[in-house]
């Protein structure tokens, strides 16, 4: 007899879908920074952000009051902001005939999210990164935003010389490696 998989899902799986809500979480924060102009982290209050998403019915409940959650997040949050500059330049070189001010607000904090994982987080996959933003354009963009995505964050790997993995696809861990 074959045996059954198990309906515990495995601790990578765990692990990939957490770093996923936490993506989630950062997009949020930074479009709400994005549509007020206040691009300060200080400024944002997470408490209160928080606790809405706490209350939101389809935040899954492992998540909802996990300070461990919380601080990836804003730590992550904070280094797309105080990287912001840098990364926009890249984004602009990058995005041809799109200047980011024309982009959806949407797809704009997924780029910067995605492109500041590829480029000042060494822990982080490069292609796992663009995945995941691929996954959040499919979830949040509209019909164009995969497309228009990935073409941004894939010239983005094949150009920067200083990215892991720069232009090779992972086969078996496309997402974040386990801990």
């Amino acid at each position: 007899m074959s045996e059954r998989p198990s309906a515990e899902p495995s601790a990578d799986a765990t692990y990939r879908r957490r770093r996923r809500f936490v993506r989630e979480s950062v997009l949020q924060a930074l479009y709400q920074m994005d549509v007020s102009g206040e691009w300060d982290p200080r400024a944002l209050d997470f408490e209160h952000f928080w606790t809405q998403l706490a209350a939101d019915a389809e935040t899954p409940s492992p998540y909802r009051d996990d300070p461990g959650l919380r601080r990836e997040a804003e730590e992550l949050a904070g280094g797309v902001v105080a990287q912001r500059e840098a990364i926009d330049a890249r984004l602009a070189a990058c995005a041809q005939n799109w200047s980011l001010p024309r982009m959806a607000a949407v797809d704009r904090n997924i780029l910067r999210l995605a492109a500041y994982e590829m480029l000042f987080r060494p822990d982080v996959p490069p292609v796992a990164a663009l995945n995941e933003a691929i996954e959040m354009a499919r979830a949040f963009g509209d019909v164009n935003s995969t497309r228009f995505v990935n073409g941004i964050l894939d010239r983005i790997l094949r150009e920067h010389p200083t990215t892991p993995a720069a232009g090779a696809a992972s086969k078996e861990g496309e997402g974040d490696p386990a801990p």
